[in-house]
């Protein structure tokens, strides 16, 4: 069994271009907490922006998400979901070209975890007190850090890190989508973490272990989370996903 807690907020913005998944239930603003078993899927999406309908997008993303047999071929089975938003906006003028990110878990009943990526929002693990980011940045100044040319301080202000590689809806190239093993699946204690970078954008991992090792609720620290990004000057919007195990 386990616990999930989700939170989007749309920050300081008009709108909220963020959404989240978790099992069957798609969620666009406020908060979601469910006890679940698997299978079940969780998952967080963000609207690309400056692309048309990025709420559209995330959402749509998810929907469609939502009824992937996870059984099959998980990879073929999200490049249909991209297929259908990408073919969607192609015959709405409106939404041209409307992309989004996804970062997600899949728990299969037989207690595997399999993560999948596109984009640049992320997944990390919460284990001892200490937070590691699971999921790699499919984004420019990513590459540019691994090649060495920027440094990990300049990665979070660089003028071009919001440049991030094809993601899900882009008429023009296929995303690709990293799909991630959790080999040693999740031990008590732990916290599997899904984000957008309204989040990993503006606080820092210290931040995060300080807020995830608090005696609290869950809820209340990702509602801590959330207030850390805006009083760091986050600009955008903020979605979250914890997951815990417990018998």
């Amino acid at each position: 069994m386990y616990y999930c807690c989700g939170i989007t907020d749309k920050g300081v913005m008009s709108h909220n271009e963020d959404a989240f998944i978790i099992g069957k239930t798609v969620v666009d603003n406020g908060v979601s907490e469910q006890k679940i078993e698997a299978p079940f899927i969780a998952a967080v999406s963000d609207g690309v922006s400056g692309e048309k309908s990025g709420e559209f997008a995330s959402r749509m993303c998810l929907e469609y998400v939502s009824n992937i047999d996870f059984s099959g071929n998980i990879s073929d089975s999200l490049i249909e979901v991209h297929n259908t938003i990408a073919e969607y906006s192609i015959n709405n003028p409106d939404l041209r070209n409307m992309q989004a990110t996804l970062c997600g878990l899949f728990f299969n009943e037989n207690g595997s975890i399999t993560a999948f990526n596109a984009g640049d929002s992320r997944l990390y693990r919460f284990r001892g007190g200490r937070i590691n980011q699971i999921s790699r940045d499919q984004s420019l100044v990513q590459l540019m850090y691994e090649e060495g040319s920027i440094t990990p301080e300049q990665r979070k202000t660089h003028i071009r890190r919001n440049i991030i590689f094809p993601v899900f809806g882009n008429v023009d190239t296929l995303p690709q989508i990293d799909l991630i093993p959790i080999e040693d699946g999740m031990q008590y204690g732990d916290i599997l973490l899904l984000c957008t970078d309204g989040l990993s954008d503006y606080v820092s991992a210290l931040e995060m272990e300080e807020i995830l090792e608090m005696p609290i609720s869950l809820h209340k620290r990702l509602s801590l989370l959330v207030r850390k990004a805006l009083a760091n000057n986050g600009t955008d919007n903020i979605t979250i996903i914890a997951i815990v195990y417990f018998d």
